[in-house]
């Protein structure tokens, strides 16, 4: 069974993502912080994480960074309801080691869980 960690602070949103994804197959956990999410990825080893951006404290980047050093094989999507944002994710991650798709909130259950697949099918 494929391994997804969902993360975002708002809780509603990281618990209906991942009840989503089990829902349709995957292991899914849902994390609300990036030090909850990198606790949790140490153990879990996630084959995707999907993440929001606009977080208190430390930010999605910060924890892309951070999986992609700890867990280099784990594909990336982020999950952004700021369009703002879009230019700053894409200039602060051209060097991770992994690419990483974006996909903006609100999105369709149907158009998440098929970017995901495709994603864990480039294994």
């Amino acid at each position: 069974m494929q391994r997804i960690l969902v993360v975002d602070d708002e809780r509603l949103i990281a618990d209906t993502l991942s009840l989503i994804f089990m829902k349709h197959g995957f292991d899914a956990k849902a994390a609300y912080s990036v030090d909850d999410a990198l606790e949790c990825a140490l153990s879990f080893k996630p084959e995707l994480l999907l993440c929001d951006v606009s977080m208190p404290q430390r930010d999605g980047l910060d924890l892309m960074r951070e999986i992609g050093r700890i867990l280099p094989e784990c594909r990336l999507l982020v999950l952004t309801g700021n369009y703002g944002e879009m230019k700053r994710i894409q200039e602060q991650t051209k060097h991770l080691a992994r690419p990483l798709n974006i996909l903006t909130k609100p999105c369709q259950p149907s158009e998440l869980l098929r970017e995901a697949g495709i994603m864990l099918a480039r294994a």
